[in-house]
């Protein structure tokens, strides 16, 4: 078992910047692959970026605005986002997967954190 639990989560003005943590215990993160993915009210859980090793994965759509990144000495994943705009409003989730294949599905993620809630005002 893997517990997540995300944090940084908050309410910014559009244009800023946030940096989302994702905190592992339970196992060793470092061969899995980590994954970010969002979910905006009334809509579906979309991909947001993904990490495994050093190799990086993400959404075409925010290629340039968000970095993932991790510290495995800390079993800790990060996303930062920058240039945030009001669309990036969601609840940011992190999750692991075993296999360790860079995804973008959600089905493909064995554990989830519960979240945390990114606000961008206008």
């Amino acid at each position: 078992q893997v517990q997540l639990i995300e944090s940084g989560g908050g309410l910014v003005q559009a244009g800023g910047s946030l940096r989302l943590s994702c905190a592992a215990s339970g196992r060793t993160i470092s061969s899995y692959a980590m994954g970010w993915f969002r979910q905006a009210p009334g809509k579906e859980r979309e991909f947001v970026a993904a990490i495994r090793w050093s190799v990086e994965y993400y959404a075409d759509s925010l290629k340039g605005r968000f970095t993932i990144s991790r510290d495995n000495a800390k079993n800790t994943v990060y996303l930062q986002m920058n240039s945030l705009k009001p669309e990036d409003t969601a609840v940011y989730y992190c999750a692991v997967q075993k296999a360790g294949v860079l995804g973008n599905s959600p089905g493909a993620y064995d554990y989830w954190g519960q979240g945390t809630e990114v606000t961008v005002s206008s």
